[in-house]
C-alpha cells in the first residue's frame, strides 16, 4: 500500500555504522521490501476474495504487526549495552524525544486513516488495479513535498505527474473491464476513488516524515527510525482498533471464520500472514530509505508493480486487460522519469559539493 518515494535525505545519519553492517542491512531491507510489497496486497485481497467483509479488520492488519519491531530494537539495545559496558557508559533505553514522539503520534493516526482507505478500496478492486492506482502516490508526494519541504518541481517530476495522471484516468474510463463478479459498478467506483485518496494521503505523510527528520535536532540512527516506526505503528493500530470496536468486528471474527471460503484454519492463517507481510513492507521501506535513500526504495517499489500484476494473475486469476497494460506502461514510464530526475539531481549536488570542497582546499593552500 505505502510507498516511500520522492524525498531527499537531508537529515544527519549515524556515522558509526560499518560498511559491512550497512551492506547487510541494505540486503535485508531490500528482501523485506520485496516480500512485503508483493505479499501484503495479495494476502489482503485473498481475505476479501473468499468471504472477508471487515474493512476495519483488514486495515488493522496493515500495522497490527508493530510488536515485531521490538525484536530489532531489543537486539540494538543489547548491542549498545555491550558496547557501553566496555567503555563504562550508561545505555539509553530509547532515543525518542517528547517532540519526536508527538510527531509520530500524529503520523500514526494519519497512517491509520490511510490504512482504512486502502483496505476499503481493496475490498472492491482487483490487486492489479489497486497497485497501479497506488503508484499515483508519487504525483501527490511531489506536490506536497513542494509545499511542505520546498522541494522544487523539475521537468522530470512534471512529466511523471502527467504520465501517472493519464494512467489513472485510463483505468477510470474502463471500469467495467476488470470489475470483480460480486462487485457493483457503484462499489467499484467507490473503491477506485478511495484508493486514489489513499495515494493522496500517503503522498502527504511522506513529506511530513521528511519534515520530522529535519526538525529532529538529533542524529537519525537506524534505532531511532525503528522507534519512530514502532510509535507510528502502535497509534495507527490503535486508531483501527477503535474502528473495529465501533463496527463490532471482534464479535464478528469467529462467525466470519466459520463461513470463510477457504476454511476456518486458513482464515486465521490469512490474518496472521497479512499482519506479518505488511510489517515486512514497512520495515523494509524505512530501512532502505535510511541505509541508502528514498530513490532506491522508489525504484524497488516501481519494479515490483509488474511483479504484483503477475502474481495477481497467477494466484488470484485476475484479468489483465489491454487498458490495464497501457496504464501500467504509463505508470512505469512516469516512475522511471521521476527516478532519473532524482538521480540527476543527486549527482549534480554531489559534484557541486565536491567542487566546493576542492575550491576550499585550493584557497586554503
Amino acid at each position: 500500500m505505502m510507498d516511500a518515494e520522492g524525498q531527499q535525505n537531508h537529515h544527519p545519519k549515524d556515522p558509526q555504522m560499518s560498511k559491512r553492517l550497512k551492506m547487510a542491512l541494505v540486503v535485508l531491507n531490500c528482501l523485506l521490501l520485496f516480500v512485503g510489497d508483493t505479499g501484503g496486497p495479495l494476502v489482503s485481497r485473498l481475505y476479501f476474495r473468499h468471504g472477508g467483509h471487515r474493512q476495519w479488520l483488514a486495515s488493522w492488519l496493515e500495522t497490527g504487526g508493530w510488536p515485531l519491531i521490538l525484536l530489532p530494537l531489543s537486539i540494538s539495545y543489547l548491542y549498545r549495552r555491550r558496547l557501553a559496558s566496555d567503555h563504562h557508559h550508561p545505555t539509553k533505553l530509547f532515543f525518542l524525544t517528547p517532540r519526536l514522539f508527538l510527531a509520530c503520534v500524529v503520523l500514526g493516526l494519519l497512517t491509520g486513516t490511510d490504512d482504512f482507505l486502502y483496505a476499503y478500496g481493496l475490498s472492491f478492486l482487483p490487486v492489479s488495479t489497486s497497485a497501479i492506482l497506488i503508484s499515483t502516490q508519487l504525483a501527490f508526494t511531489a506536490s506536497f513535498a513542494f509545499l511542505i519541504v520546498k522541494q522544487k518541481f523539475t521537468p522530470y517530476s512534471i512529466n511523471s505527474i502527467a504520465l501517472l495522471t493519464v494512467g489513472a484516468v485510463m483505468l477510470g474510463l474502463h471500469t467495467s473491464s476488470d470489475r470483480p463478479d460480486n462487485v457493483s459498478q457503484g462499489q467499484y467506483l467507490t473503491g477506485f476513488f478511495l484508493t486514489l485518496g489513499t495515494a493522496a494521503l500517503y503522498g502527504l505523510i511522506l513529506p511530513l516524515v521528511e519534515l520530522t527528520y529535519r526538525k529532529a535536532r538529533q542524529v537519525i540512527t537506524y534505532t531511532l527510525v525503528m522507534e519512530m516506526q514502532l510509535v507510528m505503528g502502535f497509534f495507527a493500530t490503535a486508531f483501527c482498533t477503535i474502528g473495529m470496536l465501533v463496527n463490532k468486528d471482534f464479535e464478528a471474527i469467529p462467525r466470519e471464520a466459520r463461513q470463510y471460503g477457504l476454511g476456518e484454519v486458513k482464515y486465521y492463517m490469512v490474518l496472521v500472514w497479512a499482519a506479518i507481510l505488511w510489517q515486512c513492507f514497512f520495515l523494509g521501506t524505512v530501512g532502505v530509505i535510511f541505509c541508502v535513500n528514498t530513490l532506491l526504495a522508489g525504484i524497488i517499489i516501481a519494479v515490483l508493480i509488474p511483479v504484483i500484476e503477475l502474481f495477481a494473475a497467477i494466484f488470484l486469476h485476475e484479468k489483465f486487460t489491454s487498458e490495464k497494460g497501457v496504464s501500467l506502461g504509463l505508470c512505469l514510464w512516469g516512475l522511471a522519469s521521476y527516478s532519473y530526475g532524482e538521480y540527476r539531481e543527486n549527482k549534480e549536488k554531489k559534484e557541486a559539493a565536491l567542487k566546493d570542497q576542492t575550491t576550499g582546499l585550493t584557497t586554503g593552500g
